[in-house]
């Protein structure tokens, strides 16, 4: 999931946000303040409601970001590389580069965020309760206890041992553990989890018909993600599994053709479209990669201003550039490129470019890999 702009960094991890969290953000706003907090705490001026609604869902959010920065703390503290973190519209994920050294690893690192979420949860409930023994009440009281609610629910919910949810990551270390092959470990939590989704789109559609209206819908919605997210993390590990233990440098195109980011649009249409077989070309300065421009990038500027307009305007920018050194493990990459628009990496050794990889290139390296698995022992 991509972030639609950055916040900034907590943790020393750059922060980002979707657009759709806008989406469930006002939805949870709007039902406090216009229906749970009316109905429960009613002759309440509008303004309160709505002051009340609004610090609510911030909180809130500011618990699935403290979730999500406990995954990166813990993940760095194992040696594992955290790119962001983004919020989005089902809460937040933890972009890692790489994947747990063993079981222990991944119980840390999935653990935390439904143990940080269920400590929110049961501070507020605890400022709930002595507020109330204290004589007080009325609508914050209210709002501190569905945070702690919401916060203890999504710790619940989290640890259901299913992918991609934390309780996934869980079952898929004891399974590591108990087998010593990763590759099932995740097989089973991704099955779990594709179980899960169709579970709770029944559930969801059952509501939805008994006049549950929108909390129906969205429960079938969140079942729907998860099969789709659970079939993507299937896939992920059977690819993991062939292309372990291969490098970069194994796969990658060396010394790949580049151009100027001066040149026109035009100019690389004329001189290097066709003379080379590559669909997409870095762009360099003393051997430094600056940028990236494909094929279909250069297909999105109408043919009447190719000759006025630059590989620079249209190219990939360099804060963008998804780059990868030779002896990097693949496996490593891949959760990189996956995020990457362009679909490519580049290669660098002393920040000058040695090489490209390429959608192509990844796909001729999992048929390699899957042909090795596919040998008997002894065969070699």
């Amino acid at each position: 999931m991509r972030a639609s702009f950055r916040i900034g960094r907590v943790a020393g991890v750059p922060v980002g946000v979707n657009w759709s969290v806008l989406v469930i953000f006002l939805l949870i706003a709007w039902g406090l303040s216009a229906n749970q907090f009316p109905r429960s705490y009613p002759d309440r001026p509008t303004w309160a409601y709505v002051l009340a609604g609004l610090s609510a869902a911030v909180v809130f959010f500011l618990g699935l970001l403290a979730h999500e920065v406990s995954h990166a703390v813990v993940a760095k503290r194992n040696g594992i590389e955290v790119e962001g973190i983004t919020l989005w519209l089902f809460g937040g994920v933890a972009e890692l580069r790489g994947e747990a050294r063993d079981p222990g690893a991944e119980l840390r690192i999935a653990g935390v965020g439904p143990l940080v979420s269920l400590i929110i949860g049961v501070v507020f409930g605890g400022i709930a309760v002595l507020l109330h023994l204290a004589g007080l009440t009325g609508l914050w009281l209210g709002a501190l206890a569905w945070l702690a609610g919401i916060n203890i629910l999504l710790a619940i919910f989290n640890v259901l041992p299913a992918a991609p949810l934390d309780g996934g990551r869980l079952l898929r270390a004891a399974v590591w553990k108990a087998t010593g092959d990763r590759t099932r470990a995740s097989v089973v939590a991704a099955r779990a989890g594709w179980v899960l989704g169709v579970l709770l789109i029944g559930l969801g559609l059952w509501q939805f018909l008994r006049g549950a209206g929108f909390g129906g819908l969205w429960l079938a919605l969140i079942g729907w993600f998860l099969i789709g997210a659970a079939g993507l993390e299937e896939r992920q590990a059977r690819t993991g599994s062939a292309l372990r233990g291969i490098r970069v440098a194994d796969v990658m195109t060396p010394q790949p053709q580049t151009a100027s980011a001066e040149m026109t649009v035009a100019d690389f249409v004329d001189h290097y479209l066709f003379a080379y077989r590559h669909s997409a070309l870095p762009l360099t300065e003393d051997g430094r990669p600056i940028g990236l421009v494909t094929l279909d990038r250069v297909r999105g500027v109408p043919a009447d201003r190719r000759a006025t307009t630059t590989l620079a305007e249209v190219a990939c920018r360099a804060d963008q550039l998804v780059l990868a050194s030779p002896d990097e493990q693949l496996t490593d990459l891949l959760p990189r490129l996956s995020g990457c628009t362009d679909g490519r990496a580049l290669v660098v050794t002393d920040q000058r470019l040695v090489g490209i990889v390429s959608p192509s290139d990844i796909s001729r390296a999992v048929q390699r890999g899957s042909l090795r698995e596919q040998v008997p022992a002894g065969r070699h």
